[in-house]
C-alpha cells in the first residue's frame, strides 16, 4: 500500500460511499460557522422550526470582521459589530460553541 497524504487519509476516513463515476459522498464531522453568511442558516432553522441536528459538531469563530491588532478597541463599522453581535446571538440560541474574539482560543 503506497503512502497517503494527510489529505488523503481525512478524505478515506470519511467516505460514507465512493460511486463509479467518481462522485464521493462524505460524512462531514465538524461544522465551522463565521458572522458573515451565518446569519441565513440560523434564521431558515428558526423559521423551519428547526434546531441544529448536532449542536455539538459545530464550532463558531468570528473571522471576517475581527480586528488583526487591538481587540480591546470596539469595532467602529456597525454592520460588522452587528455581524459578530448577531453570531453571538445566534450561537447562544442554538447551544454551539463560539469561541469569541477575546477567547484565547482564536
Amino acid at each position: 500500500m503506497a503512502a497517503q497524504t494527510l489529505f488523503e487519509k481525512i478524505w478515506n476516513d470519511h467516505v460514507v460511499r465512493a460511486e463509479p463515476d467518481g462522485t464521493t459522498l462524505l460524512y462531514i464531522d465538524r461544522h465551522l460557522v463565521h458572522e458573515v453568511t451565518s446569519p441565513q442558516a440560523f434564521e431558515g432553522l428558526a423559521v423551519a422550526g428547526r434546531t441544529p441536528r448536532r449542536p455539538g459538531a459545530a464550532l463558531a469563530v468570528p473571522d471576517h470582521n475581527v480586528p488583526t491588532t487591538d481587540r480591546r478597541v470596539a469595532i467602529a463599522d456597525p454592520i460588522s459589530a452587528k455581524q459578530i453581535q448577531t453570531l453571538d446571538d445566534n450561537c447562544n440560541t442554538f447551544g454551539i460553541t463560539m469561541f469569541g474574539m477575546n477567547d484565547i482560543r482564536q
